[in-house]
């Protein structure tokens, strides 16, 4: 059912769905974009791409997992009990969707501590008023997605209503009382960035990938510093750490923080052997996960979703868009016969 809101009716229903659920958006701050908790539309930035993901509103950049003394160890508990409203694009929606697929269904067991908030999570899709630059979520099929709870089409500029469109029963008692009107969300069919993903069809290429010359080009680029992760709506990767209150104390906790594949100790073991020791072999990991790894575990889609957060996030301009063309094209000419020390 599509229906016609006033901003002045939507801060209502704000006030009234906050009642129940907790609402995150994209926000602005001092500096950056962010998802926070919003009480009004006013509050909502959405004719901008927002610099940081939506994952760490149920996903936490530092999360306590445990608590434990001398004699105990218990689990730590949820604070806020309510449900979550998400209002996110739809290349965020299909993004989630790979970390579910991570966390929930990698090895025949769910992460419990990720299951328990994310279960409370429902999805409030904001329709995209444009590509922007540094999109390219059409080249990786993320472009179109189909669970939401909510759908919202934002006023113009010069004014106007929401439109909105309600597909689960849940919020029909809200917005069924508002003018009806037809109305779907539109999604981009077209980027002004567009990216061939690299056909890689048998795995008798992954040495000679491994080894392709451009990957070194990152050892001087790189800096190392995990920005890009930092942003990407569909890494995953986390240390733990185990915090002691005091000196000479057993009662702490246990936390999970998130890391990056692309920090310089990342992959350092004990005896101080690191797997991966520079940029481009970090690089190389990072895209064969994003583009190849991922695809053939769980079948069927790209890790990357095309938000281009990574693109606008690198200080030092390094462009996993253009990363991916140019291994494509690399891949292309391994297939035709070339070499990978060429």
């Amino acid at each position: 059912m599509g229906y016609c809101v006033t901003s002045g009716r939507m801060d209502e229903i704000f006030h009234e769905l906050g009642e129940k659920y907790r609402i995150f958006a994209p926000k602005q701050g001092k500096q950056y974009i962010r998802y926070g908790e919003v009480h009004s539309v006013s509050e909502i930035v959405h004719r901008e791409k927002s610099h940081f993901s939506p994952k760490e509103v149920f996903y936490p950049i530092v999360q306590t997992l445990l608590y434990f003394t001398d004699t105990e160890c218990r689990e730590s508990t949820l604070i806020d009990e309510r449900e979550i409203l998400l209002f996110v694009r739809p290349c965020d929606i299909n993004g989630i969707r790979r970390l579910d697929q991570m966390f929930l269904e990698n090895g025949g067991r769910a992460d419990n501590f990720y299951q328990r908030m994310r279960e409370k999570v429902k999805f409030f899709l904001m329709e995209c008023e444009k590509s922007f630059e540094t999109c390219f979520c059409v080249s990786m099929g993320s472009n179109i997605a189909k669970d939401y709870s909510v759908a919202f089409r934002f006023p113009k500029e010069d004014g106007g209503d929401f439109l909105v469109e309600v597909k689960e029963d849940a919020f029909l008692e809200l917005f069924g009382k508002e003018k009806e009107c037809s109305f779907e969300p539109e999604f981009i069919m077209e980027n002004e960035k567009k990216v061939q993903v690299p056909d890689i069809s048998s795995r008798d290429m992954i040495k000679d990938i491994h080894a392709l010359p451009f990957w070194k080009e990152f050892d001087d680029n790189c800096i190392g510093c995990g920005g890009c992760n930092t942003v990407c709506i569909t890494c995953s990767c986390f240390d733990t750490a185990d915090i002691t209150y005091r000196e000479g104390s057993r009662d702490g906790e246990r936390r999970r923080i998130w890391s990056s594949c692309m920090l310089t100790e990342f992959t350092t073991m004990a005896g101080g052997h690191s797997v991966r020791q520079n940029a481009g072999d970090k690089m190389r990991f990072k895209t064969m996960h994003k583009i190849y790894d991922y695809k053939r575990r769980f079948g069927g889609e790209n890790m990357c979703v095309g938000c281009g957060r990574c693109d606008i996030r690198c200080p030092k301009d390094i462009h996993f868009s253009e990363t991916i063309q140019k291994l494509s094209e690399e891949v292309e000419r391994l297939k035709e016969g070339g070499h990978a020390n060429e």
